[in-house]
């Protein structure tokens, strides 16, 4: 019998990690290199995808360094156009290119610091999706009203980037509760797997993969405790420590 992540349509485990806008480049690259260390030491697990995320600047210098080591790369962000005069923005044809794989849309901040609705995040979704990238999609509930009006939000927060997205391509769903950003007390193991339950449950048939990882505060051991709802886990500040991540990919890996 497959495992729960080798399920129809699941695909295999998956662990990332963004490094937001936290480090400058010279630091960027000595993470970036250790990951890479890791992975040609052994401690890339069978069974289980791994992929960063730096800054914009970074990504062409962590493509050479990650080369050939089976990490893949991701982009913080997209253009929700594939090119023209768009001051300052990044179209997914060049993510691809610079050797991406994933594209964050819709994170917490995007929505809270910019405007970013749900029409917004599926345009850069489709955007992805047309470039060859696998759109990585958060969503979460700003209120703790119970597991089942948190998965209603989180399906009306999708509805629109499944209409953008087509029914054939690669999906990763990264599941974050706004409301346990930086409070005393994270989303408890129970919750988060009741709600990925749910979530998952009330999504549509689709032919191409589609993965849901937790992306809150997450560490050693709550993998163990929620990985029959979901496939993996969205790493933060956590694996800045990239002997962390080593743990974690451990515990992911069984």
């Amino acid at each position: 019998m497959r495992p729960p992540a080798e399920a129809a349509g699941r695909g295999r485990r998956l662990v990332g990690v963004s490094l937001k806008a936290y480090f400058g480049l010279e630091r960027t690259r000595r993470w970036v290199a250790a990951v890479a260390g890791l992975a040609r030491d052994g401690h890339l697990p069978d069974g289980v995808d791994v992929f960063v995320i730096p800054d914009f600047v970074s990504l062409t210098g962590a493509r050479e360094l990650l080369d050939g080591t089976g990490v893949q790369l991701g982009a913080q962000d997209v253009f929700w156009a594939d090119g023209g005069a768009f001051t300052g923005e990044v179209c997914a044809p060049v993510l691809a290119e610079a050797g991406c794989r994933y594209v964050e849309v819709g994170h917490a901040e995007r929505r809270r610091l910019f405007g970013e609705d749900d029409a917004v995040t599926a345009r850069k979704a489709g955007a992805a999706a047309r470039a060859g990238l696998v759109p990585l999609v958060c969503v979460g509930e700003t209120e703790n009203h119970g597991a089942e009006a948190a998965a209603k939000e989180c399906l009306t927060q999708l509805a629109p980037v499944l209409d953008e997205v087509g029914p054939d391509a690669e999906l990763v769903i990264a599941y974050e509760p706004v409301w346990a950003i930086g409070a005393a007390e994270p989303a408890g193991s129970a919750y988060i797997a009741e709600v990925a339950a749910v979530l998952r449950a009330g999504l549509p048939e689709r032919a191409g993969t589609t993965r849901l990882i937790y992306g809150g505060s997450a560490g050693p051991g709550l993998f163990t405790e929620v990985s029959q709802a979901v496939d993996g886990l969205f790493l933060g500040r956590f694996a800045h420590d990239t002997e962390n991540l080593r743990a974690v990919l451990a515990e992911v890996a069984t």
